[in-house]
């Protein structure tokens, strides 16, 4: 048997064995809201989707932090190095105070606006934002470095601590269950630390960066954290404003659309992680970069037309085995809410593709198109099935545009293949 199993294990690819991890990790954490939403029933849940919600917003601003440590933990070495991280660990941790605090003083006001039960969701929230910024610096290091192992780790203690803190409190408490999924989230962002290097931790103001590098790092930093702010927009914009617009039950529903037709978005992500320190470790060593982008392009897009396909002729199917019957309502926006979620994701790995080499028109492109959603779901609401329609409409736009830009670019590339 262990012969077995070493004999899998070097034949199986450390990027192999991450994908794996990934998939097991978005399996979890859809369970996780799978669960919530069958005890929850569509009232409640749409409070805990509220909180789910916050918690994808804080993930991807964290992102900004650990996709510029991914880049420069590959770009950068020795001395340099640790005065890079360093930095990025002092101005993370800045970040995420001030980002905690504001969460926890208009706690209050947050509730009123998202019409929760509680704003003390809100605090305990707030309270584990700065862990989650420490995590998310670690898991660029261990992303930028390829030390895929570790940075699998990490992603699945979280997600197995989540679900088990969460679903233990809602058993043994009878308390408010936002607050209890509040207090699983913040459980799992010190399990998410797990492993951590503190070796790289220094807040000492005599390392720094000399001016060359930190125009580098700001540069990227400032054209990541657009681009991230465009992914907060574009993937829950239509869950906050639902939830503003509609009732409860109402809200607690499209909720669940949003979870299931993510699943692509989800999938896809795994070749993000991949896609960033390959595309520049293949460029530094002067190596073509277009064969990776349209492996990846190929895979997500055969990936998210099998979903929408299995959405729209299995739509009663998937609600009831997923959600069950109080959800049934919203089984034929299946397929359509696929449809937007999946030539978003398309259009997203072209968008990271050119941030990696440091081209930032695709992702300015995308944030214009972000907005454009926004004001499209703002002007038109009086449906659920309208604000999918106000996405696809966006979003098939975003892609055209995307590809348009793609085809100029490298033309004569293309023409070469």
């Amino acid at each position: 048997m262990i012969a077995i199993l070493k004999q899998v294990k070097q034949r199986i690819s450390s990027e192999q064995l991450f994908m794996i991890s990934v998939l097991l990790v978005n399996g979890g954490n859809y369970l996780y809201n799978l669960l919530l939403g069958r005890i929850l029933g569509p009232d409640k849940f749409a409070d805990a989707a509220i909180m789910i919600t916050f918690l994808l917003v804080l993930s991807f601003i964290a992102m900004t932090f650990q996709l510029v440590t991914a880049k420069f933990s590959v770009t950068f070495e020795g001395l340099v190095f640790k005065k890079f991280i360093s930095k990025i660990y002092k101005n993370a941790f800045i970040t995420s105070i001030f980002l905690g605090l504001i969460i926890v003083i208009y706690s209050k006001e947050l509730q009123e606006f998202f019409r929760t039960t509680s704003s003390s969701m809100f605090i305990v929230f707030g309270v584990g934002v700065p862990l989650y910024f420490l995590m998310s610096v670690n898991r660029g290091v261990f992303q930028g470095k390829k030390q895929l192992t570790a940075l699998s780790i990490t992603y699945q203690l979280e997600m197995v601590s989540r679900l088990l803190i969460t679903f233990s409190l809602l058993y043994f408490f009878n308390i408010e269950s936002s607050i209890l999924i509040a207090i699983g989230i913040l459980g799992s962002f010190i399990f998410g630390l797990i492993p951590f290097k503190f070796k790289n931790i220094s807040f000492s103001n005599s390392i720094s960066l000399d001016s060359n590098h930190k125009k580098m790092v700001r540069n990227f930093f400032i054209i990541t954290a657009f681009y991230e702010l465009t992914q907060i927009i574009i993937n829950n914009s239509d869950i906050l404003l639902v939830k503003h617009y509609f009732e409860s039950y109402e809200a607690g529903l499209y909720a669940s659309l949003a979870l299931i037709g993510r699943v692509v978005y989800f999938i896809a992500w795994m070749f993000v992680m991949l896609l960033l320190p390959t595309v520049v470790k293949l460029k530094k060593e002067g190596k073509p970069t277009l064969p990776i982008l349209l492996k990846y392009v190929g895979y997500i897009a055969i990936i998210a037309v099998s979903i929408i396909i299995g959405c729209f002729i299995f739509p009663k199917q998937i609600i009831t085995i997923l959600f069950g019957s109080d959800y049934f309502e919203i089984a034929p926006l299946l397929w359509k809410y696929a449809l937007a979620t999946g030539i978003f994701a398309i259009s997203n790995i072209f968008a990271y593709y050119y941030l990696s080499l440091d081209k930032y028109i695709p992702v300015i492109i995308s944030g214009v198109f972000g907005i454009l959603q926004i004001v499209f779901i703002v002007l038109f609401h009086e449906t659920l099935e309208q604000i999918v329609h106000m996405q696809i409409l966006a979003m098939v736009i975003l892609l055209l545009v995307q590809l348009l830009y793609f085809f100029f670019t490298n033309f004569n590339d293309l023409l070469k293949k």
